[in-house]
């Protein structure tokens, strides 16, 4: 089985991503589908000269070790930079010392930079606040923190039959509230 890195955002470009940053994984060998029966143009989305768009989003170190760091569906692309929900995500889970999950990330069109980050929570408030004050402290990027007004809080998230998030369901709750914050500040 071989594999590599490519751009995110247009991984049939054949370029390869530096060590260390997130790539968009391609595998290729003899244990790779030759594609969806029937269904030509969805073929043609994930396989192209043998190699198979996993859609998944790695980086490989410098000792050549490959580590998936999620789907690209779970990514925002802001400013240029690619930023992890999951990340995001667990920093907030970490703060708020929760051991159930409370914060769950969505990306929304931002006409800036592209997209921005909104965080669905379940928090009380005076909880929100004092996980949010050790947020804007904590080590991650500033473009990776969303600020106070992107946080809204929910009763529940949406779930899937299996039981598993519905992150389709997330976006649009994401984008609502968002609109609606927007739509009420003019």
């Amino acid at each position: 089985m071989m594999a590599r890195l490519t751009d995110p955002e247009d991984p049939w470009n054949g370029k390869a991503v530096p060590l260390g940053q997130p790539g968009m994984l391609l595998v290729r060998g003899p244990n790779v589908m030759l594609g969806y029966l029937g269904l030509p143009e969805k073929t043609a989305d994930v396989l192209r000269h043998g190699w198979y768009c996993t859609g998944d989003v790695a980086s490989v170190d410098e000792d050549g070790f490959l580590q998936i760091t999620g789907r690209l569906s779970r990514f925002s692309k802001i400013g240029g930079e690619m930023v992890p929900h999951l990340r995001i995500e667990e920093k907030l889970q970490e703060l708020a010392g929760a051991a159930e999950t409370m914060f769950v990330v969505a990306g929304v069109p931002d006409e800036k930079k592209g997209e921005r980050i909104i965080v669905l929570h379940r928090l009380p408030p005076d909880d929100l606040q004092a996980c949010l004050e050790k947020f804007t402290a904590c080590e991650l990027p500033n473009l990776w923190k969303p600020k106070a007004d992107a946080f809204f809080h929910v009763e529940s998230f949406p779930l899937l039959g299996t039981g598993k998030l519905d992150l389709r369901a997330v976006k649009e709750q994401a984008i609502k509230l968002a609109a609606r914050v927007e739509v009420g500040s003019l």
